[in-house]
């Protein structure tokens, strides 16, 4: 009877083995078909000729490891809920091991490629700080492994990704920079997720932004340290960066000045904002050129956290990764290979233990009564947490502008 169960299960086994094998296969030449019927076409109108969009797909093959994948015929994959704790205390982004490693590494390949980030700043009015800081911190300097052929990633995402559109159009505007004899496909490499060489632009940026820098006719985000510099430097100018100013500056905020201020559109002149008592934690006053200029208040954590008067560059530096954390990152590893600074004074609080799905509800509750908290989908960016901050003011709360468990049963009740 053991033997008997023992050959059904190997048996099973391996039918399922083939059912599988199969499928593959049978998507593998779907794959092959929708290259012919529905992606050359476009390519074609795109103005991709023949010759080159074939030598782009010969040796193309789906890459089945990559995630986010929904194979045609295969089981839809199962949406995350939103009852994880899915996000951690803003502190845990920063790495203290990290940042000074990068910091060091930073500040060496200033002196190394001084003349080039000197030419750059002259040229895009970014400084070479900033600069090495996105260089660092999205390939480790161009030393980071970079494993992917960029055309396998882009056509499986285009042909069964969650995001097929998003991926086709990369994929076109890939098939653009191999008809322009920027890089050989061979060369031409990136992350799982479309992101290519040491400043991991997608092929839409590199259509945009990359820059021949050093004089020999292509733009070679891959293996020119000039050329990739640049082309960060030329996507934050093209962006709107304003040259000398500075990104931002670490700030404290007295108790009775309000924490429910901050976002892009509740800008003030620096001075104003110094007016209030908000001064800087390093105890230097604001340079004297920020002080007529535009500034926001940041708070992240709310009262749990580091405080920040930011200029328009930090929304900036936000363009080539919409995260207020990234562009924290930047900007505290930027100064630190300015000027050998060290981490933000103030600590971060252990503020990441909440639920999404309890932060989705609060959201819910603040939109009920009127307040915009902008995307409701369990994050607490800046809109909502100005909005917990007035509605905690408002209910006789102090003030602390960030989600935390006390909350929940109160908002509730304050439901129409």
């Amino acid at each position: 009877m053991l033997k008997f169960l023992s050959v059904l299960i190997l048996s099973l086994a391996t039918s399922c083995g083939s059912c599988l094998a199969a499928s593959k296969a049978e998507v593998e030449g779907q794959f092959r078909r929708w290259l012919q019927d529905e992606l050359w076409p476009e390519a074609e109108r795109a103005g991709i000729s023949a010759g080159s969009f074939e030598a782009a797909f010969q040796g193309v093959r789906l890459d089945w490891d990559l995630p986010d994948l929904a194979p045609p015929g295969f089981p839809k994959p199962k949406e995350r809920k939103q009852s994880q704790a899915e996000f951690s205390s803003p502190g845990s982004y920063f790495s203290e091991k990290r940042l000074q490693g990068l910091a060091a590494t930073g500040r060496s390949l200033a002196s190394a490629h001084a003349a080039t980030l000197k030419k750059i700043e002259r040229t895009y009015g970014v400084p070479g700080s900033v600069v090495l800081a996105i260089w660092g911190r999205e390939s480790g300097f161009g030393r980071a492994k970079i494993p992917h052929p960029i055309i396998d990633v882009l056509a499986t995402k285009a042909f069964m990704s969650t995001r097929p559109e998003l991926f086709r159009r990369e994929l076109i505007a890939a098939l653009h920079i191999l008809e322009s004899g920027d890089v050989k496909e061979a060369d031409m490499r990136g992350s799982w997720a479309g992101a290519m060489g040491q400043p991991q632009f997608l092929p839409s940026s590199f259509l945009q932004y990359a820059v021949d820098f050093d004089g020999d006719g292509r733009r070679d985000i891959w293996n020119s340290i000039p050329d990739s510099l640049a082309s960060i430097a030329n996507y934050l100018a093209e962006k709107g960066w304003q040259s000398g100013r500075d990104w931002g500056f670490e700030v404290s905020i007295p108790a009775g000045v309000s924490c429910a201020q901050e976002g892009p559109d509740r800008a003030r002149p620096i001075a104003d904002w110094a007016g209030l008592g908000i001064a800087r934690v390093s105890g230097k006053p604001f340079p004297a050129a920020e002080r007529t200029a535009s500034g926001m208040m940041l708070v992240p954590a709310g009262r749990h956290g580091p405080s920040f008067v930011v200029t328009p560059n930090f929304y900036v530096i936000k363009e080539y990764n919409n995260s207020d954390l990234y562009a924290l990152f930047i900007g505290n590893l930027a100064d630190r290979i300015a000027s050998g600074s060290g981490a933000f004074r103030a600590d971060w609080g252990d503020v990441g233990k909440m639920l999404r799905s309890d932060v989705l509800g609060m959201q819910k509750a603040l939109t009920a009564v009127g307040y915009d908290v902008g995307k409701v989908d369990g994050l607490p960016g800046y809109k909502t947490r100005r909005s917990l901050g007035d509605w905690q003011a408002k209910n006789g709360i102090a003030p602390t502008c960030f989600p935390d468990a006390s909350l929940k049963g109160k908002l509730r009740g304050a439901l129409p």
